[in-house]
């Protein structure tokens, strides 16, 4: 989940900063060039340069954001046993996944976690949290590190990229279309923009974000499937089975809240539609019933 929480939190950045350099430099008077009338095909191509280069750029930096706003320890000389033993063990899933060695690290934080980053398969980064290396056993260990290899190998970083890019496309589209329609219909505006359409584009911009961001986190749920198969291929699957009891056992005691819930374990109902994971019962169950 920490994968998905940092490429939406620096992609919403991203595309932030774009749309209020295009404000700026008043780029966007190539849609009113007809003085009250939207030229609909070039807010189209404006929309998509804007929603694609965030989401192009977050991917970019996806590995240097991850390794500063983690406080990620790179290893590169193995100090102990614990570091040489995760240094093999990645390397060992990634020639059997097919990919090349990632680098491998580790964040200081007692919670269960782990995440796989990078916008390259074969240049990627693989990191777990200490909490996860003192609370979980290398048969555990195993089956999470195989859970993230797997998403690097099925190129999931590159895939939520693309996704996330055509969403900001439409959501920068038809922000700006309700923002047009509101300085135009409601305040009158004759020619250029007022007020009115910047404070409505801006509002309807976060509004279908996060309506839209249900989409991305449907995505998500089923990529997370796909890689808890490909941890078991690679660990084994009652390995896999044991490390989703594990993080059961160190989570369902505890209730996430508010926003961060979004992005937890936690949940159903509405709040289940913003969850970036399954609940782990139900990912436990479609182990179980792999063939």
């Amino acid at each position: 989940m920490m994968r998905i929480f940092l490429f939406l939190a620096t992609n919403a950045a991203i595309l932030v900063v774009i749309s209020l350099v295009f404000n700026i430099l008043g780029l966007e008077s190539t849609l009113d060039a007809q003085g009250v009338d939207l030229n609909l095909q070039a807010l189209l191509v404006m929309s998509a340069v804007i929603g694609v280069t965030g989401s192009v750029i977050s991917l970019a930096i996806s590995k240097w954001s991850a390794k500063r706003g983690m406080g990620v320890h790179v290893i590169e000389r193995p100090q102990n046993r614990t570091e040489q033993w995760l240094m093999d063990m990645v390397a060992r899933q990634a020639q059997q996944a097919g990919i090349g060695m990632p680098e491998v690290g580790i964040f200081q934080t007692p919670d269960l976690n782990a995440f796989a980053t990078g916008m390259n398969k074969n240049n990627a980064l693989v990191a777990v949290s200490t909490g996860l290396l003192q609370n979980m056993n290398q048969d555990e260990i195993e089956a999470v590190v195989g859970h993230e290899i797997s998403h690097v190998a099925n190129g999931d970083m590159v895939t939520m990229a693309l996704m996330q890019g055509v969403v900001n496309t439409f959501v920068y589209f038809f922000a700006t279309v309700i923002g047009h329609v509101v300085d135009r219909v409601v305040f009158k505006t004759e020619r250029g923009y007022g007020p009115a359409y910047y404070i409505t584009q801006i509002v309807m911009q976060i509004v279908l974000s996060i309506l839209a961001s249900m989409l991305v986190m449907w995505f998500s749920r089923l990529r997370e499937y796909r890689a808890d198969a490909g941890g078991a291929q690679l660990a084994g699957r009652e390995k896999m089975i044991a490390a989703l009891r594990a993080l059961q056992r160190a989570h369902e005691p505890q209730e996430l809240p508010g926003q961060l819930a979004a992005f937890g374990i936690n949940g159903g109902g509405m709040q289940k539609l913003f969850m970036s994971h399954p609940p782990l019962e139900e990912r436990i169950a479609a182990l179980q019933n792999m063939k």
